[in-house]
């Protein structure tokens, strides 16, 4: 790395801020044209014709204001590329300059890499978004395959996003021994607060490279705790917005699946800090069952069956067999004739639309244009066509005849059936579950009605397969999976039927804890119905240091044998702390624990079993200590640096400083509960606590070097 000697640096500083300044400027000025431009109506034309037009380009101008929104704590650059003069676009050099760039030397082009483009009065960049071809050089340059770069800079921020360092990289030459930037070390252990920030400025080329995956390619990453995948599908999604926006508008729009709304909560910030702005984010049950609450916990054996994709099978037999053509005569009267439709006829004209293959709710509609254009023939060959066929399909007694033989659904009704009646259950899973499995999902006693009933997670699932049998639900363009190592074959499929397009699935299948889950990254694109999608692994750790990983690997063997641990790219000496404390000093521990690291900066996620969390919120009310108990009334990582985090919603999180309380407890709490205690061990960026009084999990007491 080139340092400047101490002279210059605070003279540089002080011009890369002013430039800074002066890039902040032109994008108010940029927002402010357009909400001048809002205001005034400016371009909008004054005929009825152009009512539509001028929607679309308030619509327009409202979200290109949103974008252009300057946010809070995030730099507008972030990086520098030194070019030779003019060869990256003609007068560059003069520009910036005029601009106070702090570099004034007429032998380069200045190419500053942000968040978002900004452009000056006269249309000339001085900021290039990262996701532009321009800015591939940023993360791909290097003295191997110099893109024609002399020198790449970084730059380092404080908490409030004032410039305070920066660290200039030869391109163009060796540079000998020495290793990587140290800024990107520096930027990743920069002390968090609240939600996920973005990794724009520490991208790495093996992340860059799946972030800029054409949009038709389906990628599945898997990735160990700490390798970036959750920022890589997310990056991924505003690359693809930047150059498919338009295509992905007209394909419904793009939308983020996660697990739960603490972990939406989490990454909420990222992309708004990338200028997108016009994103959905839900729950995996807010996608496929919106409205209904989830008020019950399937048991491992009954959630096995449900989230099998056999199911969905057992449900189609279930909703067609509800269809039965009538062993009765339908009259149909009209202006003193009666017409009549024998069971035959009925029968053929059922026959008929069920070979169309069309889905049940289209189904329905067109049996009842087929009779009403059966009833319509035999008056015109009676020579007295009195009615249209639009009369007829309105008609009361076809109308009757349809409902009877092809019945309105009810899906949460039909589903309670299946569940309910171990005949109706019988009949539909002949040949597909077994006696046993049936059992498992059988309710016993019969609620007194689906409101009733509790609906579980992996219900919702059925539900929405029966839906879709009826309807197609409306489509996304692109959709980013999270956590998807926790997703059933059911709920695998209903995504699949709301994709026009590819999706980005991210998970680490050592963190499954669903005994629904799929078991291979080839059984969810399967599910996906996109075999041909691509299965990429990320295995270089960023977040989480080698101590740390390294102590939670040792589960590994026992939840995930096929996987190996990542390679951390950072080693701290004083990263890993386990105290074995007595039984009656365990909650003290833990609030001194605390108070220490309260001391120090960052966030702070304190981890435990479900079941302790309200002991723990006690002790640490009754000691003084403020914090968030993270899952209660919609609470936010953002209230408190403290956070008391459940072990099951502590999936996708990170905090500076990690407090796992009695692992033992975890491990027990559940079947895969050793899946569950990865996931606590690995959320810490900086230092991991592991209080104890229990004997710890067999698998992490072996060579333990380590104990306080």
């Amino acid at each position: 790395m080139r340092q400047p000697d101490e002279g210059s640096v605070e003279s540089e500083i002080r011009a890369e801020r002013d430039y800074l300044d002066a890039c902040r400027a032109q994008l108010a000025r940029m927002r402010e044209e357009v909400g001048t431009m809002l205001a005034t109506g400016a371009g909008e034309g004054e005929d009825v014709v152009d009512k539509y037009f001028n929607h679309m380009l308030r619509q327009f101008r409202v979200q290109v204001i949103e974008d252009l929104a300057d946010i809070e704590g995030a730099p507008l650059f972030f990086g520098r590329l030194d070019y030779p003069a003019n060869e990256v676009y003609e007068g560059v050099a003069d520009r910036v300059r005029r601009s106070g760039s702090p570099t004034r030397t007429p032998t380069s082009d200045l190419v500053y890499v942000g968040r978002r483009g900004v452009r000056d009065d006269d249309g000339e960049p001085m900021v290039i978004d990262w996701r532009a071809s321009l800015a591939r050089a940023f993360y791909e340059a290097s003295t191997q395959e110099t893109m024609g770069v002399r020198v790449r800079r970084r730059y380092g921020f404080d908490h409030n996003g004032v410039l305070t360092a920066y660290e200039d990289e030869p391109i163009d030459r060796p540079t000998g021994a020495g290793g990587g930037s140290d800024f990107l070390a520096e930027e990743i252990e920069r002390p968090r607060k609240g939600p996920m920030r973005d990794i724009v400025a520490t991208i790495q080329p093996e992340q860059m490279s799946l972030v800029r995956a054409p949009l038709d390619r389906t990628l599945c990453i898997q990735g160990a705790p700490g390798t970036g995948k959750t920022a890589v599908g997310l990056h991924r999604l505003a690359y693809l917005l930047y150059t498919e926006r338009e295509r992905l508008r007209k394909d419904g729009g793009v939308a983020v699946i996660g697990p739960n709304r603490s972990f939406l909560s989490y990454i909420r910030n990222v992309l708004p800090a990338l200028g997108e702005v016009e994103v959905s984010q839900a729950t995996i049950d807010e996608l496929i069952g919106p409205g209904i609450a989830v008020g019950r916990v399937d048991s491992p054996e009954s959630a096995r069956v449900k989230g099998d994709a056999r199911m969905a099978e057992v449900l189609r037999r279930h909703l067609w067999a509800r269809i039965r053509p009538l062993d009765e005569v339908v009259e149909v009267k009209h202006q003193h004739r009666t017409w009549r439709l024998s069971p035959e006829e009925l029968a053929e004209e059922v026959e008929a639309v069920l070979g169309r293959g069309v889905d049940y709710g289209t189904g329905r509609e067109l049996l009842a244009q087929r009779l009403a254009h059966l009833v319509l023939r035999r008056m015109e060959q009676a020579g007295t066509p009195t009615a249209t066929m639009a009369q007829l399909r309105r008609h009361k007694a076809i109308n009757r005849a349809v409902g009877r033989m092809w019945p309105e659904v009810d899906r949460a009704r039909l589903v309670l059936d299946l569940l309910t009646d171990e005949a109706q259950l019988a009949r539909s899973a002949a040949g597909v579950l077994s006696a046993d499995e049936q059992r498992a999902i059988l309710l016993t006693p019969r609620p007194r009605g689906a409101r009733s009933i509790g609906w579980t997670s992996l219900d919702l699932a059925l539900l929405d397969e029966v839906q879709a049998l009826v309807e197609r639900p409306a489509k996304l363009g692109h959709v980013v999976v999270d956590e998807a190592q926790d997703l059933s074959p059911m709920q695998i499929r209903a995504i699949a039927r709301r994709l026009t397009g590819s999706c980005t699935v991210l998970g680490d299948l050592a963190q499954s804890t669903s005994p629904a889950a799929v078991r291979s990254w080839t059984e969810v694109l399967e599910h996906l119905d996109r075999a041909n999608g691509r299965v990429e692994e990320l295995t270089r750790g960023y977040r989480v240091p080698t101590e740390v990983i390294d102590f939670a690997a040792r589960l590994l063997p026992h939840i995930a044998p096929g996987l190996t641990g990542p390679t951390s790219f950072r080693h701290t000496a004083d990263a890993l702390h386990i105290t074995e404390t007595a039984p009656g000093e365990k909650i003290a521990t833990t609030v001194t624990t605390c108070v220490a690291a309260l001391a120090g900066e960052g966030a702070i996620g304190l981890i435990a079993a479900d079941d302790d969390i309200p002991g723990l919120h006690r002790a640490l009310s009754d000691n003084g200590l403020p914090h968030t108990v993270l899952g209660t009334d919609g609470a936010g990582l953002e209230a408190e640096r403290l956070t008391l985090t459940p072990v099951t919603l502590s999936k996708g999180l990170e905090f500076d400083t990690v407090v796992v309380v009695e692992p033992a407890r975890i491990a027990q709490a559940e079947q895969r509960g050793l899946q569950r205690l990865y996931v606590a061990l690995t959320r810490a960026v900086s230092n991991l606590h592991v209080i104890h009084a229990e004997r710890l999990p067999e698998p992490l007491t072996r060579e333990l070097a380590m104990t306080d």
